[in-house]
């Protein structure tokens, strides 16, 4: 089967970024698919005008040059988003498919989706990965009625068109669905890549030894974007307590986003920066299950709006790989994972003093520790695993083109 699968914002290990289309699309290669990635360059350092073609371990990526990032305003990132649309629907019409598969967000990745999957007259999927236009309009992002009547059609149009729709979590399944009850819908949430944050104890041991700071103290670390949704400062907030509490506990957090220099603005404004608190930049896929694996305790958070809660962030499910506890700051699905297999802790949405309290509790709780790590190594393995929901990926990629499904063996 050839598929065009359509992602603006795709990344490999070698990237800063998540890395599911990357591995989602090399698998469907080695079982003897065909597939196309129109995707975007968002560094703007590409000189050549138009198009430029890599290979992914087979998979054909084709790449146009549409700088991007989450300092730009919501005009620019507009902008951005449709001029994707025109690029992609152009490049997705000129290659041949027997499927169309589209990934958001952004949902405007739909209209090339759905237009080049009529023009070739084969099925479409639709992969939902935050749930627009929900989110933004709670978040307060999306207050012009017009606007929102806009993005409302526009999911509409994307889920009446899609054979099937892939979402990342049961309450975006449910949002799909209190929207356009008919369309079948399929949960697979963002997977833990096992074999990848498999690090061995010397590569730690060297980790911790090059960073004096770190030595051998108990280290939390926020990996992944810091956007408006995040509210990494609540992190901040924690460790100004924590370092009362436990002095030689350290934060590190890593990653990029429109919130990095209000927040390392925080830090330094509290005396926490470059002692108890740690920022670095983005750093590429590959080099994150070191850092992990150093960790005595990953975090997620988010705002406290509601519907963030169904989020399926690639940080919580690296945890998992890395048989790290996590904790968060929000309720849903995630949080009843956590508390029902004990492999991290559900903070307060908003009290960091009491974060920091439970930071305090549990990082030098080695009996607690080592049941935690245990059960999100199990959580990663029975539950979670890359090859375990890529078979229920294919499964619908499959169903939607009439073919029947073909089995993978586990990790």
């Amino acid at each position: 089967m050839h598929i065009v699968y359509i992602h603006q914002y795709y990344c490999n290990p070698s990237m800063a970024g998540g890395i599911r289309s990357y591995e989602q699309a090399r698998r469907l290669v080695a079982r003897g698919h065909t597939v196309d990635v129109i995707t975007t360059d968002i560094t703007g350092t590409q000189t050549r005008l138009g198009w430029r073609q890599t290979e992914d371990e087979g998979v054909r990526v084709h790449w146009f040059s549409i700088p991007y990032n989450n300092s730009m305003s919501y005009a620019r990132r507009i902008r951005a988003f449709a001029q994707f649309m025109v690029v992609a629907t152009a490049k997705a019409a000129a290659l041949r498919a027997d499927l169309v598969f589209a990934t958001s967000t952004p949902l405007t990745v739909a209209v090339p989706g759905v237009l080049a999957a009529k023009l070739r007259r084969v099925p479409f999927v639709f992969e939902v990965r935050d749930l627009w236009p929900e989110v933004p309009i709670e978040m307060g992002a999306l207050r012009n009625p017009l606007a929102r009547g806009a993005a409302g059609a526009l999911a509409s149009f994307a889920y009446r068109n899609a054979a099937e729709v892939v979402a990342l979590s049961p309450g975006m399944a449910a949002g799909v669905l209190a929207r356009r009850p008919s369309t079948r819908t399929t949960v697979v949430p963002n997977a833990a890549d096992l074999a990848m944050f498999r690090v061995r104890q010397d590569e730690v041991d060297r980790f911790r030894a090059r960073h004096e700071w770190l030595g051998d103290r108990p280290l939390i670390v926020y990996t992944g974007a810091l956007g408006a949704v995040n509210g990494v400062d609540y992190l901040v907030r924690a460790a100004r307590r924590l370092r009362e509490l436990d002095p030689g506990v350290r934060v590190l957090i890593v990653g990029h986003g429109k919130e990095w220099e209000p927040t390392k603005r925080l830090a330094a404004s509290l005396g926490l920066l470059g002692d108890t608190v740690h920022m670095w930049e983005k750093v590429p896929k590959a080099e994150l299950p070191v850092i992990l694996g150093a960790a005595t305790m990953s975090t997620s958070f988010v705002r406290p709006i509601r519907a963030l809660w169904d989020n399926s962030a690639n940080k919580f499910f690296d945890a998992l790989a890395a048989g790290r506890p996590i904790a968060v700051n929000y309720g849903g699905w995630q949080a009843d994972l956590l508390t029902g297999s004990g492999a991290g802790l559900v903070l307060d949405p908003v009290d960091a003093d009491d974060a920091a309290e439970q930071f305090a509790k549990h990082c030098r709780d080695e009996s607690w520790l080592a049941q935690a790590r245990a059960a999100a190594h199990r959580l990663a393995v029975e539950q979670f695993s890359r090859d375990l929901l890529f078979d229920r990926f294919a499964a619908v990629l499959d169903r939607a083109a009439g073919r029947r499904a073909v089995p993978t063996t586990g990790e």
